[in-house]
């Protein structure tokens, strides 16, 4: 089901394109054409994913015009959906090796600047700015400040940005996180260049964060706390859902 949602989404904003190669661009206006628009924009990020060649865009195109329009399909669909899997593997495999390996040249780049170390893990850091007193460890809660970006810069996520702190258990975020903030200081500043085994691996966290991805962050550490008695919730894109309380038996 998951793979057939994911399939009409990107297929929708397919149609958009091939709409659009057929006239003029098309200018918003109103607010729920910017709606749309800003659904059509959440649906090329996911697709950037796949790397799609501009002749598998216009077949992709091709086909849902052909089925939305009524027409008879060139194919017949229902013999493809185990194909349809393969292709998703196939095409999401090798764009993450591709920004794998992008990744790691960023990564040795990094690396010759001075300061710059690597752990056994594979983790990258630079110490920006010397803090004092003690380390956090992994069941510690930290407060902290932190930018991220990825290797050509985009920002996906920024608490500075945003002007406000945030505290969380260590040991409940990507694995690159819960080692670095260990090499720093409260008051001190690290930057962190996390290839993607660390962070997300080769799903990534779409849309913004693209499968096989390196992370760069920029976290400066205020305080650190014990964490509670009680078990945290895990910090994610995607909180896992809850699971429901067994019923008492009669």
């Amino acid at each position: 089901m998951k793979q057939i949602t994911t399939v009409f989404l990107l297929t929708t904003f397919l149609l958009l394109i091939g709409c659009q190669q057929k006239g003029k661009k098309v200018e918003v206006k109103t607010d729920e054409e910017k709606t749309v628009y800003a659904i059509g924009a959440m649906f090329g990020q996911r697709l950037s994913n796949l790397a799609l060649t501009e002749r598998e865009l216009q077949i992709l195109a091709q086909g849902l015009q052909d089925s939305a329009g009524g027409k008879k399909t060139q194919i017949e669909v229902a013999k493809y959906q185990r194909e349809i899997q393969a292709f998703f593997k196939k095409k999401m495999s090798k764009n993450s090796e591709q920004i794998k390996k992008k990744g790691k040249d960023h990564l040795a780049k990094f690396l010759s600047e001075p300061g710059a170390k690597k752990t056994a893990s594979g983790l990258a850091y630079k110490i920006i700015k010397e803090g004092q007193g003690a380390s956090p460890k992994p069941t510690d809660v930290v407060e902290v400040h932190y930018h991220g970006t990825l290797i050509d810069g985009t920002v996906f996520d920024s608490s500075v940005e945003r002007g406000k702190k945030v505290s969380f258990p260590l040991n409940r975020v990507i694995k690159g996180w819960t080692e670095g903030l260990q090499l720093t200081k409260v008051g001190g500043k690290i930057r962190l260049v996390i290839p993607s085994e660390l962070a997300y691996g080769d799903n990534g966290a779409p849309p913004k964060i693209p499968g096989g991805a390196t992370l760069i962050f920029d976290v400066e550490l205020f305080s650190i706390k014990a964490a509670p008695k009680a078990a945290a919730p895990k910090v994610s894109l995607k909180p896992a859902a809850k699971k429901a309380a067994p019923k008492k038996k009669k």
